[in-house]
C-alpha cells in the first residue's frame, strides 16, 4: 500500500499539467499547492520506517526525485548583482490598520516604481501623503495605483473587470520607456463546490489580451494575480511573460497570507527585460507581503 501511495504521489507531481480542471478546478488547486506536495516524502519515509519496509523506503525515492526535479533549483539563490530598474508590488489590503506605516516601509525599500492594489478611499490619501517625497509621480484609478520616481505618461485603465482593477502607464526611465501594469485579478475561493476561479480566469484573459496588444518592447506586469505562475488557468497571461522570481529569486518567495505565507500569488512578470534579482519583503499591516525585483533594461 505504501509503495502504491508513493508511486501515485510521484505520478501526480510529474503529471500536474494534465490533472483535469473539469471537475472542481482540481488541476489549478493542485498546481497552486504543488510545492507542498513534497511534505508527502518525509511522511511516507516515517511510515516506511515504522513498518520496516525497505521496498516502501525505496519507492519513496520516486516522489522525492520528481519533487527535486520540479523545485530543486528553486531552493538555490538565483539572484545576481548589477544596476537596473527596481519595481515593487504590494496588495496593501483595504482593511490594513496602519496604511501610514505600510507606506513608510514601502518608501524605505528604495524601489523606482511601486504598484499598489486594494487601495481604499480612506487609505489612498494616506499613501499619497506618505509617498509624495520619494515618488513625485503617481496615478490612482479606483483601487489601483502607481507611484514612480520617473515621469508617468499614457495612464489608462485596463478593463479586466466591471470595476477598475488594473491600470497601465509608461514610465520614462533613464534606460528608456517601460510599459508598467498594475493589476489585481478577481479573488478565488476554496469551497465545497471546489476551487472557484471563473471570474479570475476571465480577468486574466482580459489582461493577457491587453499585454498581447502592448506595443512597447519592454513591459512589466505587477500585482496580485490570485494564483501562482504554474496555474495553467493563468497561462494566457504567463505564457507571454517571465516571472522575475522564477529566474532570479531565492527560495519560494511565498507572499500569502502574510503571517505564514504558503503560496506566491503576488508577482513581477516581465517582457523585454532581464531579471537580476527578486525578493519578498517583510510583512506590513497587510495580509499580503510585498514583492520586488531588479530588472536590467
Amino acid at each position: 500500500m505504501l509503495c502504491c501511495t508513493a508511486l501515485l504521489c510521484a505520478a501526480l507531481m510529474a503529471l500536474h499539467t494534465v490533472i483535469p480542471n473539469a471537475a472542481l478546478n482540481l488541476g489549478s488547486l493542485f498546481q497552486t499547492l504543488l510545492p507542498w506536495t513534497g511534505l508527502a516524502v518525509p511522511v511516507l519515509l516515517v511510515l516506511a520506517a515504522v513498518r520496516r519496509s525497505r521496498l516502501a523506503a525505496v519507492a519513496v525515492l520516486a516522489p522525492a526525485l520528481v519533487w527535486a526535479t520540479l523545485f530543486g533549483g528553486t531552493l538555490t539563490d538565483r539572484r545576481s548583482t548589477g544596476d537596473g530598474l527596481t519595481v515593487l508590488s504590494h496588495n496593501v489590503d483595504e482593511g490594513n490598520p496602519d496604511p501610514a506605516g505600510t507606506a513608510r516601509a514601502l518608501a524605505g525599500a528604495g524601489a523606482d516604481v511601486l504598484a499598489l492594489v486594494e487601495l481604499s478611499r480612506k487609505s489612498t490619501p494616506v499613501y499619497e501623503r506618505e509617498l509624495a517625497a520619494a515618488y513625485p509621480h503617481h496615478a490612482v484609478l479606483g483601487g489601483v495605483g502607481l507611484w514612480s520616481r520617473h515621469r508617468l505618461t499614457e495612464v489608462a485603465e485596463v478593463p479586466i473587470m466591471p470595476w477598475t482593477r488594473a491600470v497601465r502607464a509608461t514610465a520614462d526611465t533613464p534606460g528608456g520607456p517601460v510599459a508598467v501594469y498594475a493589476a489585481h485579478l478577481a479573488s478565488v475561493r476554496v469551497t465545497a463546490a471546489g476551487f472557484t476561479t471563473d471570474r479570475r480566469n476571465e480577468a486574466a484573459r482580459a489582461l493577457a489580451a491587453a499585454v498581447r496588444a502592448e506595443p512597447a518592447p519592454r513591459a512589466v506586469v505587477l500585482g496580485d494575480f490570485n494564483g501562482t505562475y504554474r496555474d495553467r488557468a493563468l497561462a494566457p497571461l504567463t505564457s507571454q511573460l517571465r516571472s522575475a522570481h522564477r529566474e532570479a529569486g531565492d527560495g519560494f518567495g511565498f507572499t500569502y497570507p502574510a503571517g505564514f505565507p504558503v503560496v506566491r500569488i503576488d508577482d513581477v512578470l516581465v517582457r523585454g527585460m532581464t531579471p537580476l534579482a527578486s525578493w519578498t519583503l517583510p510583512a506590513t499591516g497587510s495580509d499580503h507581503r510585498p514583492v520586488a525585483a531588479r530588472l536590467r533594461q
